[in-house]
């Protein structure tokens, strides 16, 4: 990783509807906020917090119980327009790479972006570390955050959910994908002089 660049390990909760009709032209939006800053393979910040909705503002029931998140958490977040400027702040400090677990998290926050007549904070690479997971190991499905972690026999960090444990986990599997890779590329065919012994081979030819 170069000295003058940073990736930004990304992990977003979002609103989710009580049913498919209600509520009427719903659509999620970004209720908690995970950061995991790294810099020359370091751990320089993190952040988290949550999000309070605009077009939707009171959560489901649905919501409440699968996050396990209350509605006066959510009161007490930050504004979207807030999360977006922090964003923009991270990304303009250096040269970023987003690095999320699956293509939700971008496309919500871009959809967000667009409803409330945002920029989209980010200027760099997005990686989708499901979509390389799954080409890497030669899946047919993606896998779960922490299905994923648990194949390489660690447990994930902190609780399922919880955006900034799930940053955290999704920041712990890169680092092992990415030294898998770099142990293949050094595992190269042998050369014919490593395959034969030389000096054998002279002897034989000398006699």
């Amino acid at each position: 990783m170069p000295a003058t660049s940073q990736y930004l390990f990304l992990d977003f909760e979002f609103t989710m509807p009580e049913t498919k009709m209600e509520p009427k032209g719903f659509f999620p939006e970004i209720i908690e906020v995970g950061l995991v800053v790294v810099v020359n393979d370091e751990i320089c910040d993190q952040f988290s917090s949550y999000v309070k909705p605009t077009r939707f503002p009171v959560l489901t029931n649905r919501c409440k119980s699968f996050l396990n998140i209350t509605q006066e958490q959510i009161n007490q977040g930050m504004s979207f327009h807030e999360l977006v400027a922090l964003l923009c702040k991270y990304d303009r400090s250096c040269p970023s790479t987003v690095v999320t677990w699956g293509s939700m998290d971008m496309k919500v926050l871009k959809e967000n972006c667009k409803a409330a007549n945002l920029p989209f904070p980010f200027t760099g690479e997005h990686r989708d570390l499901a979509m390389e997971y799954k080409l890497f190991f030669g899946n047919k499905n993606h896998t779960g955050l922490r299905k994923a972690i648990q194949e390489y026999g660690n447990e994930g960090v902190g609780k399922a959910h919880c955006a900034l444990d799930d940053a955290f986990t999704t920041y712990n599997i890169f680092r092992l994908v990415e030294n898998d890779k770099k142990y293949l590329m050094k595992t190269k065919p042998p050369t014919i002089g490593e395959r034969i012994d030389l000096t054998q081979l002279r002897k034989k030819f000398a006699l």
